[in-house]
């Protein structure tokens, strides 16, 4: 789906971005991936939320871990977007009232 992002970034108000905390194999792919779309011109002011979602699986990376792994220091500080990060579970529910609180003050 990653080709077909850029045709609705004009679009965009927000933009939540999902990781999977569970796979270690992936981090460095969705590393990339949000770097790309950090860097695309239209979404240079669009709030980000970034969700390192599966945290209810046993073999979930901590927070602390995929910050490190991910370099978000180094990605906040180069982004001229706000960007936020929390963990969820879309499974168990764990986290997403944190993500409506953010919506809905982001969107106000």
């Amino acid at each position: 789906m990653g080709p077909i992002w850029p045709s609705y970034y004009g679009e965009c108000s927000a933009l939540l971005f999902v990781v999977d905390a569970a796979n270690p194999t992936q981090v460095s792919s969705s590393c990339i991936q949000l770097l790309s779309i950090l860097s695309a011109a239209q979404l240079a002011s669009v709030p980000v939320l970034v969700l390192f979602n599966k945290i209810d699986l046993p073999c979930y990376m901590s927070r602390v871990e995929m910050k490190s792994l991910f370099r978000m220091q180094d990605i906040i500080s180069w982004a001229t977007q706000p960007i936020t990060i929390l963990e969820t579970s879309a499974r168990d529910g764990t986290g997403l009232a944190d993500v409506l609180q953010w919506l809905r003050a982001t969107l106000g």
